[in-house]
């Protein structure tokens, strides 16, 4: 590997959905690996219903609301349009990028983690919570609660509100086992546990757990982690900071030691 193209000849898999896939596919090519787009996961809107939208008519009456991902974010103004702007709380996020996603639409963020998974986002945020304090978690439907657990806890008025629907996608299922018999795959590369669940079903409804052997996985922070060590995978690459960039980075630095 040359050290402009340290992923050279690597075909990495990208289990992001449509939409969500470019930016991690443009990271590989920048390091000269071959990215392999098989979304995985996939997310649609729930219908709007009248509890959903009396929540959003009252978004003004919340102290807080907390944002967890890109997804939630771009949800979120679909179904509440641009009325939402001018009613929202004072903004939470967890990670730079869905920071950055809001304040590319005006929305200034009053509070973002130093790391970058709920466990974090509480240890940080846990000091401004006070009982009696309105906050407002939009999510999808396999989110987990332990924000709005910990939150209840200490006192705060929590309402989670289910905005959209995760699920995998039919036509990928195809791609992945295709890819995975010819061992096409040289690193499978996840960024959620929905991802490592989804991939899971179809290696065992194909009986492909065999062709895991020769790949590496690399998983994005200690939740996904857990998720695949669970499900029987070694994670070879988990880096210290959950970013896509930070991830390639170890599995760059993993080749390199394994070259020398």
């Amino acid at each position: 590997m040359s050290d402009s193209a340290p992923l050279q000849g690597k075909t990495i898999l990208v289990p992001r959905g449509k939409g969500q896939a470019k930016p991690f596919s443009d990271l590989v090519r920048q390091y000269g690996g071959v990215p392999v787009e098989i979304p995985l996961i996939a997310f649609r809107p729930v219908p709007k219903n009248d509890e959903l939208m009396e929540i959003i008519n009252k978004l003004s009456t919340y102290d807080w609301i907390i944002f967890t991902s890109n997804v939630t974010i771009e949800t979120f103004f679909k179904i509440a349009g641009d009325k939402a702007f001018s009613l929202l709380p004072k903004v939470a996020v967890i990670g730079v990028r869905t920071k950055q996603i809001l304040e590319d639409r005006g929305i200034p963020v009053e509070f973002t983690p130093s790391e970058y998974v709920a466990e974090g986002f509480l240890r940080e945020f846990m000091p401004l919570v006070h009982p009696g304090m309105k906050v407002l978690i939009p999510k999808g439907n396999l989110a987990r609660d332990i924000i709005a657990t910990t939150l209840s806890e200490a006192g705060a008025i929590v309402t989670e509100s289910i905005i959209y629907e995760t699920y995998a996608p039919e036509d990928s299922k195809s791609k992945l086992v295709e890819m995975l018999k010819k061992n096409e795959l040289n690193v499978l590369a996840f960024t959620s546990p929905s991802t490592i669940d989804h991939f899971m079903e179809i290696v065992t409804e194909s009986n492909l757990e065999d062709k895991l052997h020769s790949c590496l996985v690399a998983c994005i922070g200690p939740v996904s982690t857990l998720k695949a060590q669970e499900l029987g995978l070694t994670v070879h690459v988990s880096p210290a900071n959950y970013t896509i960039k930070d991830m390639l980075l170890a599995l760059i630095d993993l080749l390199n030691q394994r070259t020398t």
